[in-house]
């Protein structure tokens, strides 16, 4: 259903339009060359890198997302903030330095630099394709309930506003006004979650015990009211502080728990940001500072959320008539927003949660369009030979498409919880370019023939599980039942795709084989030293 037309709303929305459109003009004089379009010429500094990176992860999906299943479920919604956080390390001390002295545009440059090109290309240009439009679903999917209710717009208009502000940031101002975005957001996205969560401690003495134990309360009653007895609403209530709400049997915890920890190792519009920096200094230092906004930013959603249920589930202003919240579960922190500060703060925290969309589907389109530009036309299709013109042609048509399909997949999805999406884009990348990016790094027999195998077999698999599991074999297409029981399918695929990687690459003794080995000194000596990466534009 539609809400109200909220106009402190739409006059906060116009401001962050106008300043996100003077910054795309500004970039957008300032990109002229292919490395200006795909890595902002890599002249950004490791904290503004930072920030970007840890805006990228403040997505809806975090906000609006874990803030519902928070809400919905209590303490299991941390799954997805711990997931997040824990899998920065990894990034740190296995992958941030050696990318940026690999790589120039993709990950598909450094997962195919002492490999034959086209294959290993074509199968990173699938998997980031994949992994991008399913990032992208989760986004949309935020942006046009946020819109419809405060607009009062139908849903499928709603998407499409966002599909069409973020063309126009990626066709005009290319990866600089991404990431100038990026970091606007970012900022205005932390000091508003550190309000609410601090305005919500303050009516508990700051005292996250009492917080806890209203919300404890609030359930329990909600459970008494609906015919539940004393000592089930008692259970009920006792729930959302210990596990079992969300996620039902240890399988699906350790799926689930994979496939965001690894997964954000292999995301690729996470990894294009460690081209946009200078050298391996500054990328290691972008991973310090993203980890510590995003960590600070994990720990206020967890107060939104039981927030939410204290402060939105007891007040009916925000609830249907059958008691589920309005406008959709995922709009708990956005209710929070206006119990806390009024319709003046709901129309800013709304502007930065568009923002927040926005400029993450701006960064995921580039992605994917870098994918199909840079590896497919330009070093598959092309093998090299083409001029930067010909190459952002093809970069920008190809954001038009991808703006198509996500506005068309944001409305099939529409019921879809955002986190929930989220996970599964995790998933694809944990099982497809996690993988590929560790072995072609570490281990020296790694060949071609097994990288391509193994990339296949976790990109197929996950993708093949994903559609046959409650998500959306159930919910999508209306089975009555899933083939395969459990949300995540990252346990199974991504250690399919490690043996077979393994396994085909001992196997394959092809003269590639032996050029694939025989490159891994070369590539080691340049990813530790740094030694002919590529270097940042002079602007």
């Amino acid at each position: 259903m539609s809400g109200a037309t909220n106009w402190p709303a739409i006059a906060m929305f116009a401001a962050f339009v106008a300043i996100t459109l003077a910054i795309t003009r500004w970039a957008a004089r300032r990109t002229r060359t292919a490395a200006d379009f795909y890595a902002a010429g890599g002249g950004i500094t490791g904290f503004q890198n930072g920030l970007a990176i840890a805006g990228d992860f403040m997505s809806a999906a975090s906000f609006l997302g874990i803030s519902a299943q928070i809400y919905a479920d209590g303490y299991d919604g941390l799954i997805y903030s711990i997931g997040f956080l824990v899998g920065w390390p990894i990034v740190l001390f296995l992958i941030a330095e050696r990318l940026r002295n690999l790589g120039r545009y993709t990950f598909a440059d450094v997962a195919s630099f002492r490999f034959a090109q086209t294959p290993v290309r074509c199968l990173a240009a699938a998997s980031t394709l994949l992994v991008v439009l399913f990032y992208l679903i989760a986004q949309m999917v935020g942006a046009g309930q946020l819109i419809r209710l405060l607009f009062g717009l139908p849903y499928p208009y709603a998407v499409a506003i966002v599909g069409v502000m973020m063309t126009l940031y990626v066709l005009f101002g290319g990866m600089i006004a991404t990431t100038w975005v990026q970091i606007v957001k970012a900022v205005l996205l932390l000091g508003a979650a550190s309000f609410i969560a601090a305005a919500v401690l303050w009516r508990f003495g700051f005292s996250p015990e009492a917080l806890f134990a209203r919300a404890v309360e609030v359930k329990t009653s909600a459970a008494l009211a609906s015919g539940a007895s004393p000592a089930e609403a008692q259970a009920a209530g006792r729930s959302i502080m210990g596990p079992g709400g969300f996620i039902k049997d240890p399988v699906s915890a350790i799926s689930l728990g994979l496939a965001l920890m690894f997964g954000t190792a292999g995301l690729p519009h996470i990894l294009m940001r460690f081209f946009t920096v200078p050298d391996a200094k500054a990328a290691r230092t972008s991973v310090l500072w993203a980890t510590g906004w995003i960590a600070y930013f994990y720990i206020l959603t967890f107060v939104i959320g039981f927030g939410a249920i204290v402060l939105v589930a007891t007040d009916p202003s925000y609830l249907e008539v059958g008691g589920a919240i309005r406008g959709g579960g995922n709009m708990a922190a956005i209710h929070l927003s206006h119990a806390v500060g009024g319709d003046l703060f709901l129309g800013f925290v709304s502007a930065v949660a568009f923002a927040t969309i926005l400029a993450v589907v701006a960064g995921l389109t580039l992605s994917g369009a870098s994918a199909v530009s840079h590896d497919l036309y330009a070093s598959v299709f092309r093998r090299g030979r083409t001029d930067q013109a010909a190459e952002l042609r093809v970069s920008r048509a190809t954001v038009l498409v991808l703006a198509a399909v996500a506005i068309a997949l944001g409305i099939v999805f529409e019921k879809q919880n955002v986190a929930f999406m989220v996970s599964l884009a995790f998933a694809l990348a944990a099982s497809a370019n996690f993988p590929v990016l560790i072995m072609s790094l570490l281990w020296r027999d790694c060949t071609t023939k097994g990288v391509v195998a193994g990339g296949s077999v976790g990109l197929t698999l996950a993708l093949g599980l994903t559609i046959l599991s409650p998500a959306v074999w159930v919910a999508v297409l209306g089975n009555a039942q899933a083939v395969f029981p459990y949300g995540s399918p990252a346990l199974f695929s991504m250690p399919a795709a490690f043996l077979t990687i393994w396994l085909v690459s001992l196997l394959d003794r092809s003269g590639r084989a032996a050029v694939d080995r025989g490159g891994y000194l070369a590539q080691r000596i340049r990813s530790e030293t740094g030694i002919g990466a590529e270097k940042a534009s002079a602007h």
